[in-house]
C-alpha cells in the first residue's frame, strides 16, 4: 500500500501538481504550462511525464503512490466522464482513466476543480475542523463546491455547487457566459464587480475616486475605495453583498452547512468582505439565530492540489 498521494489542479494557464504524505504534509509542488493546442491533447501527456520525472528525482517508486487526484475545470460525471472543459478544449473524455494509463495503472480520481478546492479547504484550510461546508470562489467567475460528511457532493449531473449560476437578479438584461440572465456571477465575480462599477459611474454624477480608473477599474480598486469611504464604491459593494447574501441564504435553506468558505481573488478584501456578506446573509435568514459561519479560505492557489490529494485518502 502506497504512502504517498498526488494532487493535480488543471487550470487554463498552468497545471499545479503536488506530492503529499497521507498526513497532509506537502513534499513538493510545481507547475507545468497548460498546452491547449490540438484540443488540449498534450495536457495529460505533459502532466504524466512531469510526475514521473519528479518522482524519480525524489527517489519515490511508483508503488509508493496510492493514487492521484485530478481536478478539472468543468462538470465531471460520477463515472469520470467529462463532456466538455471549455477552457481546455476537451470534449467527450475520461481524463482520469487516460492519465491512469499513462502512469502505469496508478488509480486516478477525477472531479470538478471547484469541488476539489472545497475539499482542500476542509482538509487543511479555512474549513479545517468542519465536516460540512460550502465553498464559494470569487474570481474571474464565481465557482463553488459542496462538502457533506467530508465528501464531495457532485450531484447527479455534476452541477452541485454551481452557485455562480444561481438566478438572483431580476433587473439584469445582459446575458451571463452560461447563457442565463441575472446569475450571481454577473454581480459577485471580479469582472461582475468591475462591470457594476462602470454602470454606476455612467448612471450617476456622484464624485468618486473610481472615476480616475475609468473602464479599467478592477474589483480590488472598488473594495479599496469602499474601505476608504467612497460613496459610489460603497454602493457597488452594497449590491455585491446583497446578492451574495441572497445566494448564501438560499443555499442555507437547502444545505444548511456548518460553514461557508469564501475564496478566490476577490476574497483578498478580507474581513471587510466577509462582514459585508454576513450582514446581508443575516438579514435574509431570520428563521433561526443559529446560522452557518462565513470564513475566509486560507490555501489560496494550493487548495486544488490539497483537495485532489485528499480524494485519494477515502
Amino acid at each position: 500500500m502506497g504512502t504517498k498521494c498526488i494532487g493535480i489542479d488543471v487550470g487554463g494557464t498552468t497545471v499545479k501538481i503536488g506530492i503529499f504524505e497521507h498526513s497532509g504534509e506537502l513534499l513538493k509542488k510545481w507547475e507545468v504550462v497548460t498546452r491547449k493546442e490540438n484540443s488540449g491533447s498534450h495536457i495529460l501527456t505533459d502532466v504524466s511525464s512531469s510526475i514521473l520525472k519528479n518522482l524519480e528525482d525524489l527517489s519515490i517508486p511508483l508503488d509508493e503512490v496510492k493514487g492521484v487526484g485530478l481536478g478539472v475545470p468543468g462538470p465531471v460525471m460520477p463515472d469520470g466522464y467529462v463532456e466538455v472543459c471549455v477552457n481546455l478544449g476537451w470534449k467527450d473524455q475520461y481524463p482520469g482513466r487516460d492519465l491512469s494509463a499513462m502512469l502505469q495503472g496508478i488509480p486516478v480520481i477525477c472531479e470538478n476543480d471547484a469541488n476539489v478546492a472545497a475539499l482542500g479547504e476542509m482538509w487543511q484550510g479555512g474549513g479545517k475542523g468542519f465536516d460540512d461546508l460550502v465553498m464559494v470562489t470569487l474570481g474571474t467567475g464565481v465557482g463553488g463546491g459542496v462538502i457533506r460528511d467530508q465528501k464531495i457532493v457532485s450531484g447527479k449531473h455534476g452541477l452541485a455547487g454551481e452557485i455562480g449560476h444561481m438566478h438572483v437578479r431580476e433587473d439584469e438584461t445582459e446575458r451571463c457566459n452560461c447563457g442565463g440572465v441575472g446569475c450571481l456571477e454577473q454581480i459577485a465575480s471580479a469582472t461582475g464587480i468591475a462591470r457594476e462599477a462602470r454602470r454606476q459611474m455612467s448612471m450617476v454624477e456622484t464624485p468618486s475616486s473610481l472615476r480616475a480608473f475609468g473602464d479599467q477599474i478592477t474589483a480590488k480598486e472598488v473594495f479599496d475605495a469602499a474601505k476608504a469611504g467612497d460613496e459610489l464604491a460603497r454602493k457597488v459593494v452594497e449590491r455585491f453583498g446583497h446578492y451574495m447574501g441572497i445566494a448564501l441564504a438560499q443555499t442555507s435553506m437547502i444545505m444548511d452547512p456548518e460553514v461557508f468558505v469564501i475564496g478566490g481573488g476577490v476574497s483578498r478584501a478580507g474581513t471587510y468582505l466577509i462582514d459585508e456578506i454576513y450582514r446581508h446573509y443575516d438579514k435574509f435568514t431570520p428563521i433561526s439565530k443559529s446560522k452557518s459561519q462565513i470564513v475566509l479560505a486560507t490555501l489560496g492557489n494550493d487548495a486544488g492540489i490539497y483537495g485532489a490529494a485528499r480524494m485519494i485518502l477515502d
